[in-house]
Parts: structure tokens; sequence; C-alpha cells
């Protein structure tokens, strides 16, 4: 219990329990002897190296200063070098250090932070404790991941799960303390936003700061399921408030007692703000009332302590009119009796005042907050300088056609430095330079911010390589002399984009004239840097030249995502024979598929007619679903057939999901014509963990699995689950199909509307040019404009309370009322 103690009192500091303490001390000044004294004993230090003291830097100084008793807690030595008095090698001479203050970890330099993200104390505190603990902090952008770290963590170690609305604050500086001290017991987690809100459940509007506590590790007597149970801090996050709510988090779900309510002891230290509320347990019925206590107390976790009070007891007085008690923590002497007839009467004294803070504190905070975080999440990301480029070349207005045509293929990052997603993007960028061993490619990038007429592609810039005006960023580009520029529009991510790097440097279609350059085409690897990955091969057969040009024009559609290939004359002619079709044919060999069973298809009218062939002879008869292929899945236009597989366990568990993904092929094996509109499919959920939330959500609640699934109609938003109580089997889908198709089966959920709203009012640009267009409207009356803003009220309210009913439809019980937007 001592390091709890001294937890306690630290974390009790930090929060400012010694407030009367002067700070009177000057900030620590060494000497470059001390430095490197200091330096060489592997001690931590956060060092400013003073050249010219402005307002700016004399303000940042005086935070400096107050910084240094709290980070020597933390074991953090801080101060500043007068470079005026001493040169510090490579720190008193470079221009680089001027706006710059350094961590020093074991004897050498950790990490630079820019002054502009160490403005303050809490500022300070919470960006140098977060650098010391970046391996135990995680920071995650996407449910996804998260989803990832919680099936890591499940059965081993709890998540705190912490969302900051702005970086450097004191909420920021909380969690970070609180992670230095419980890092090892508990796994942290960092948000700033995005997705991982919208995956909580949180509006995206709110912005005050959040803590989650994911209870994944194994419990007695409890099942963890496949996500985590969380409960959300409800109080205002502050150190000494997240310590109370991890010591309330380790507490008995349900404390058993034998004696009065009044009798019982009110919660002490940390605990003393909590309420307690009394449940009453009879002899005869003491294991059901322990089940519902658990319920109850799993809805207050965070709200309340609950207490199970056995009537067996004589110390027990409470007359049996009453089965519930509670006291709150402002009267802590005073308990007072209930009748219940349902649970919920129990939540409802705790919830509705907490609604009424949530709803006071999201009106509070203005938009421009909301705006802000993206940009605080990049700089957080990117703090201090911008990632090394050394590997990549700067493009400009000036050196752009010189460097595009001395170099076979250039792969061009256009990127804003104020854009959030072209900065994360921006380090996969450099990863990928960095791993290129092919010369031939240049990887460069544009800073659109600063050469506009580039990014514009404009006329005057008198730039002979075309490609088209970016509008998007960030938006990568693959550039050769004398051709039309080609679009990346694969993940952005370092493997996706190094493998479209990889299958574009060939030639689209490779010229093939041997029978051994045609079986190095369909055997071997492409490129070195591709082992292990088969790529889809396409190969054409022409006669003559005759329509050698559309599937040329075809094959340089599909650069980068299949290998072409070109056979002409004899050779043709020998290939044609061999696999029975006459010419001119286009063979195409799908990666999942031996090479010596192609498709076979005729030259079509069109390059964008043979595309569509082509696509659709490289689809599996049964894909499996991820978040990367998704996009191009859902472009088919097709309804979803999709079985939801959970993770194998033993080899039993592969044999089942084995059979399972069998009698799908054979639905659609079975089914023949009747089973084009639709995409048979699957999705594992240990490969694919976000699929759990977009079942849950198809569904209300998560099914058993494994778990058959009719999404994405044409026709309409319907969502149908094949009967969880039977067998899948080929000829039962297809009778489960015929009875959506006849209209007979209900649907078991619906989709959402695919809304995509602008983030606040005054971005919605549409609405704005609408209400300045001069043909939308003649001149109006006062009296019409008053009328018309009625009107608008009038929506707004219905809007409002469609959103409320909506809501509160997503927690029904009922399947039909389950509105999402997942897929």
């Amino acid at each position: 219990m001592m390091w709890m103690c001294i937890a306690v009192f630290l974390l009790w500091m930090k929060s400012g329990g010694c407030t009367e303490k002067a700070n009177t001390s000057d900030l620590m000044e060494y000497t470059a002897a001390d430095f490197y004294e200091k330096l060489h004993s592997g001690k931590m230090m956060f060092i400013y190296f003073e050249h010219q003291v402005s307002p700016t830097i004399s303000l940042f100084l005086v935070e400096l200063e107050k910084s240094a008793d709290a980070l020597q807690d933390y074991g953090v030595l801080v101060g500043k070098v007068n470079c005026n008095k001493e040169l510090v090698h490579a720190y008193c001479t470079e221009e680089r250090v001027l706006h710059t203050a350094f961590l020093f970890r074991g004897g050498k330099e950790f990490l630079g932070f820019d002054l502009d993200t160490v403005f303050d104390v809490n500022s300070i505190v919470s960006e140098v404790l977060f650098a010391i603990l970046r391996e135990e902090v995680k920071y995650v952008h996407t449910d996804t991941d998260l989803l990832a770290m919680e099936k890591a963590a499940r059965g081993k170690k709890d998540i705190v799960l912490g969302y900051v609305r702005s970086l450097g604050t004191q909420e920021h500086r909380s969690l970070m303390e609180t992670a230095y001290v419980y890092g090892s017991k508990y796994q942290f987690i960092l948000i700033t936003g995005g997705p991982v809100l919208k995956h909580l459940g949180v509006n995206e509007l709110s912005h005050s700061s959040r803590v989650w506590f994911l209870h994944c590790r194994v419990h007695s007597g409890f099942v963890i399921p496949m996500t985590c149970p969380l409960t959300l801090m409800r109080k205002p996050l502050s150190t000494l408030g997240l310590h109370s709510f991890l010591q309330l988090m380790e507490t008995p779900l349900v404390s058993e007692v034998y004696n009065d309510p009044s009798s019982v002891q009110p919660p002490q230290f940390p605990y003393q703000q909590t309420p307690q509320v009394f449940l009453f347990s009879r002899p005869t019925t003491a294991h059901l009332d322990l089940d519902t206590a658990t319920t109850l107390a799993w809805r207050l976790r965070g709200l309340a302590l609950l207490l199970l009070v056995h009537r067996q007891s004589p110390a027990v007085k409470t007359p049996d009119e009453y089965n519930a008690a509670y006291r709150l923590p402002e009267k802590s002497s005073e308990v007072k009796y209930l009748t219940l007839n349902d649970l919920d009467e129990v939540l409802e004294l705790f919830t509705n005042q907490e609604e009424e803070d949530e709803e006071e504190d999201e009106e509070e905070h203005s938009h421009f907050g909301h705006l802000d975080d993206e940009i605080a999440a990049s700089v957080y990301e990117n703090r201090g300088n911008l990632p090394d480029m050394d590997s990549i070349t700067q493009l400009t207005s000036d050196n752009f056609h010189t460097a595009v045509a001395q170099s076979s293929l250039t792969v061009a990052l256009f990127y804003l430095k104020w854009d959030a997603a072209s900065m994360a993007f921006l380090s996969s960028f450099i990863d990928v330079a960095e791993g290129l061993t092919d010369s031939e490619v240049q990887m460069s990038a544009v800073d659109c911010g600063e050469w506009t007429d580039l990014c514009a592609a404009q006329p005057a810039s008198s730039l002979p390589i075309p490609f088209p005006p970016i509008t998007a960023f960030p938006s990568v580009l693959l550039l050769r002399p004398q051709e039309t520029a080609q679009h990346y529009r694969g993940m952005l991510g370092t493997e996706a984009l190094h493998r479209f790097i990889m299958l574009s440097h060939p030639a689209s279609p490779v010229l093939l004239s041997s029978q051994e350059e045609v079986t190095s085409f369909l055997q071997e690897v492409p490129h070195p840097e591709l082992a292990g990955y088969t790529p889809h091969r396409v190969l054409g057969l022409f006669e003559t030249h005759r329509g050698v040009p559309l599937f040329t024009e075809a094959a340089k559609s599909l650069r980068g995502e299949v290998l072409t290939g070109l056979l002409t004359d004899g050779l043709a002619e020998k290939w044609a024979a061999e696999h029975t079709v006459d010419l001119p044919a286009v063979l195409v060999f799908p990666s999942w598929r031996t090479h010596t069973h192609p498709t076979a298809l005729p030259v079509s009218n069109s390059a964008e007619e043979l595309l569509s062939h082509i696509n659709t002879a490289l689809l599996h008869p049964l894909p499996e679903l991820t978040v990367e292929n998704l996009p191009s899945f859902l472009s088919l236009g097709k309804a979803l057939l999709l079985l939801f597989v959970g993770e194998e366990e033993d080899e039993f568990g592969q044999r089942q999901n084995q059979a399972l993904m069998e009698e799908m092929r054979r639905v659609v094996e079975l089914g023949g014509r009747r089973m084009e509109p639709y995409l048979a499919c699957w999705i594992h959920l240990g490969r694919t963990p976000a699929g759990m939330s977009v079942l849950g959500s198809y569904l209300g609640s998560m099914p058993p699995l494994p778990a058959v699934v009719l999404t994405h109609l044409p026709s309409g938003g319907e969502i149908y689950q094949y009967p969880p109580n039977m067998p899948i089997g080929a000829p039962s889908v297809l009778q489960w199909l015929q009875r959506i198709e006849d209209g007979t089966e209900s649907a078991a959920g619906l989709l959402g509307e695919d809304s995509w709203p602008p983030a606040v009012k005054f971005y919605d640009f549409l609405k704005i040019m609408d209400m300045q267009e001069p043909n939308s409207a003649q001149q109006q009356t006062p009296e019409e404009e008053e009328e018309e803003e009625v009107d608008e009220k009038e929506v707004n309210m219905e809007e409002d309370v469609l959103e409320e009913a909506t809501d509160s439809s997503s927690s029904s019980p009922t399947p039909n009322n389950n509105p999402h937007s997942e897929l």
C-alpha cells in the first residue's frame, strides 16, 4: 500500500493541493560543463538553449520555470543554457534551436519541441510526459485501431481511454500525470476526436474532455464480450478526479452487507463524493436478487456504489414494503427508502442531472474549438519540426518539369501543411520513399500552400506535364515523361502505396515475344520488393494490331493494380490454340486461381466495356471483405450477402469456418443466374474487428456467430438476418432469399441515410450560395422574410424532434428501428 499512498500524495500535489507554496526559485541555468555532466549521467533533461530574449521567449521562460517543480517529481531536470555565455556544440550554433526546446534521455537528444506546442506550464508538462510515455500511452485515430487494441488487452489489462478537446491544457496534463503513475497497471490510450468519438456514441459537436474505462480484464463471474464494456467518467477531467475514478473502478461491482442501510458506513476517501444504492435480498430469491443487483451495478458503474442488503440478518430493520434505498454524498448520514417497480427508476435519480450538465457543456463551447481539433491533432502527431524529408524531392513551379523529365517514374504527393490528413499521410509517404531500393522511382512532394499555381495546373505556369488541377488533399500522382498523369486512388497507407508503385513500374501492357517471357510473366514476382504478393494478371492475344490500341487503353487504366501482357502473331495463335479460344481474345488470371485455368474474354467494342468484363472476371466468387477493399465492392451496386465468422481458437474452429464458406460458395453455384443481383462475401471478425461494430449496428446488438445478413439492397435500405436458430446450408439460404424477394420475410433493421453535412453551419457553402443566388427568389418584403424565418424555425424544431426520436429508438430492442450507416 506504500506505493499507493505515494501515488495519491503525488497526484494531490499536482492537482493544486499545495497552492500556498510560492515558486520563488529562478530557472536553473546550466553551464556547458554542467550540461554535459548531466547528459552523460543519463538523466532526463528538458533544456532550452537561449540566444536572444524576445517578449515571446521571456513569456516561455517564465512558464518553463513553473514547470521545473512539476517535472522534477517525474525525474526530469528543467533548465536553460545561455548561449551568449556558454557554447554547446550543435545547439548554440544552429538557427533551428531558436524556437525549439529539447528533451534529452539516456545521454542523447530524445525529442525537440517547437515553442508553439509548449507554450505554458500545462503544455510543457503534458508534452514532456507524453514523450516519456510514448511507448506506454498509445494514440489511436480510428475505431478499427481501438477495437484491435481492445482485442489485444482482453483478459489481460483494463484500458483507460482519454479524449482531450485541446492539447496542452490542464486536462491533457492531468491525463498524462495519471498515466505516469498508473501506466503499468492500465493501458492508457489517447484520442483527439474523429471516428473514435463517433464509435463511442459521442456527439461530434460536444467538446467536453472525457475519459472512459474499458473493462477488458477478466473479472470473477463475468465473461468479457467481443468488445470490452466501458464506463464513462462523469466528473470533470482533473488529476485528483481521475485518480478517484480509477479507484472507483477497482471497487467490487456489488458489495453484500448484513446491516441496515442506516448502519452502513458512508463511503470513505476517495469515494466520499459517490452515492450509495441499496437493494434488498430475501433468502428465497437470493440468487435472482444477486443477478438483478449485478445488472443494475453495471448500469450504475461510475455513478454510484451498489450494496446488496440481506434481509436474513436480524440487524436489518427496514420494513418489507421497501426494496431499495440510497444515500447522497451531500447528506452522508441520511438514507432514503424506496419501493421500486423498475430498475430504471434508480437510474433516473443519478442520470437526469448528468444529462442536463452535458447539454449545458455542449452549448458553452463554440464551433471553432471543433475546427481547431483536427489541426491540433496534426500538430500533436508532428510536433516540433516537420518529418525528415531528405528522402523525397521538393518540387516547385521552377523545377517541376526538369525533375519529372529526368526520371522514368515520379511519384508526387500534393499536400497542405495545415491539413490534418495531409500531415498524417506525409509520414507514410516518407516511409515508402525510405523503403524503396529502386533508384528509378523519384519520390517527391509539392506544398500546395506555397505553389498554388502548380497545384492548380494553370496554363500560365507553362508546365508541359499534363495533370488535372489538385482539388483534394492529400493527392498522389504518378508522372512519366510524355504521358498523362496517373492518379493513385488507393488507401492512404504505406503498404498499399508501396505495392501500387511497384505494380506501376512495369510497362502496361508488357510486350511478350517468347514462351519463356510469358512463363516468367505469369509465374515470377514482378519485383523483389513484392515477394510473397500475388497480383492479378491479364494477357491480350492479337493476331494483328487491330484491337491492340483498345486493349492498351484498358491496360493503362489497370496499371498499379493488375499486370498486363500483350502477345501477337504466332505466339498469340499458339496460346489461343492451347486455351481453345478464337483471336482476338483476352485471358484473365486472377490471383486466387492457378495460371493454368484462366477466364477467356472476347475483345469488346470499347475500353470501358473491356474493363468492366476484366473486373468481373477478377472478382472472387466469395471475397473476404476488408476495410481496404470495401469501397470497390460497394461500387458494384449489388446487395451484400454477408457471412460474419469469428476468430478461430483451434483447429475445430478453422474447419467450421471453412465449412461455412463452402456452403456460401454452394449458394452462389446452386443459385446460378438468380444470384447475379447479390454479392456473396464474408468478414473475418478476427482480422477485421471493425466488422463487430458494423454487425452490432445492423441488428441492434451482437448476435451469436456465425451470422448471415443481407444488406445494401438496391431497392431499399432494409437489412435481413438469416434465422440464427437455423443451420447455415445452401438450400436453406436460397429459400430465405426467395422469401425476401416474395416480401414474406421481415426486415431486422434499416440502413441510415447517407448524409454528409458540413462540420458547422457556417461551412455550409451550398446553402450560402443558394441564399446569394439572384435568380432563386425575387426581392422579399419584410413580412415575407419574417414568415420564412418562422417556417425555418418550425422545420428546425421538427428536425430536432426527429433526431431525438432516432436517438431514443437506437436503444430500443425492436430490430426494425435501428438506423445506421456504417457500411
